[in-house]
């Protein structure tokens, strides 16, 4: 039953996010504190038009949204989140026409911070497109933290 709860929160935080939604980010597995978060190849996205590239801002912002969800799937149950500061380290370009995952790990969270650790991959899930460390805010509804 909890698993369903955290399922359907992980969803509903997904689909409450417009950029999420027009990037077509897919929520593929859940775990707790953990996420994997894919966005598929879009023309639309596209950085380089000589290379066909998805821009660095997409793959940015897939990692920021699994980043985030990683954090409301933390066993502590923050109830929102918001991204504090995430810093990210652009491996190598994604190849094109290939879908982008992000996988997120919370590992660490304080009253008020949950800290994580990210990576985005293309179909080479041995060879990081893009690495990232973040900390995003926690809010707690008031009956859960009393």
């Amino acid at each position: 039953m909890q698993q369903d709860r955290t399922a359907r929160i992980a969803r509903q935080f997904i689909e409450a996010i417009p950029h999420a939604r027009a990037l077509g980010m897919t929520l593929e597995t859940i775990g707790d504190g953990t996420a994997e978060i894919s966005m598929p190849y879009d023309p639309r996205l596209i950085g380089d038009p000589a290379t066909g590239v998805i821009h660095g801002g997409a793959v940015s912002a897939l990692m920021d949204t699994c980043g985030g969800a990683a954090v409301m799937l933390h066993s502590s149950g923050p109830s929102t989140t918001a991204t504090i500061d995430l810093r990210i380290d652009y491996m190598r370009a994604a190849v094109p026409g290939q879908k982008i995952t992000a996988q997120a790990t919370c590992y660490h969270v304080t009253r008020a911070v949950g800290f994580v650790r990210a990576v985005a991959m293309d179909e080479d899930r041995d060879n990081p497109v893009a690495m990232a460390t973040g900390a995003f805010m926690l809010a707690y509804a008031k009956a859960e933290r009393s």
